[in-house]
């Protein structure tokens, strides 16, 4: 099972293996060494946004710390929507690239519970395309609210402050296809 501790403990043995301190990442988060090192310990968990914060900072995808070994053939991925990558915030976060070595862009099917949201605004490298297939969820780009129903879609660049949500009682289901490049 995908749990926050694993989620620690993957992080805190990239940031090793890249020679970063804790201050490192601080610095280049903006999030505090205090918080940075429970997360490590399974003393706390993580937003979407502060993940995605410690992705950035160490140079991988968010994706990369759910991934299964990498393959270049095609792959199967049957019965997608699980609970194994839950996290004590209310979001699934599922990879759909299978094991495929050197995605072009990455798949992700992304669950929000009511009232979750990926955190504040921020912006990242690159290009992100979200479709919706259950739920009615909100997004914010370039500080434009929008609301997405069942099949609609949005093709946003990923370097405006961006930020979705869910304002609803209901889960949302939706696919985030992203490029870093």
């Amino acid at each position: 099972m995908e749990t926050s501790w694993n989620l620690g403990v993957r992080i805190k043995q990239l940031r090793k293996q890249k020679n970063l301190t804790l201050k490192n990442i601080s610095e280049k988060t903006g999030l505090s060494i205090s918080f940075l090192s429970q997360l490590e310990h399974s003393k706390t968990s993580a937003t979407l946004e502060s993940f995605k914060k410690i992705s950035d900072a160490l140079e991988v995808h968010p994706s990369y710390f759910f991934n299964q070994p990498k393959s270049s053939r095609s792959v199967i991925t049957r019965n997608i929507v699980d609970t194994l990558n839950a996290t004590e915030n209310r979001f699934i976060y599922k990879n759909l690239s299978g094991r495929m070595e050197n995605p072009a862009f990455i798949p992700n099917l992304i669950i929000l519970d009511p009232d979750a949201n990926r955190g504040n605004n921020f912006s990242h490298k690159g290009q992100e395309f979200l479709y919706v297939l259950e739920g009615t969820l909100t997004i914010e780009v370039d500080h434009q609210l929008e609301v997405l129903h069942p099949h609609d879609c949005v093709f946003l660049d990923s370097s405006k402050p961006h930020y979705w949500y869910n304002r609803t009682d209901k889960p949302i289901k939706f696919l985030c296809i992203s490029t870093t490049e």
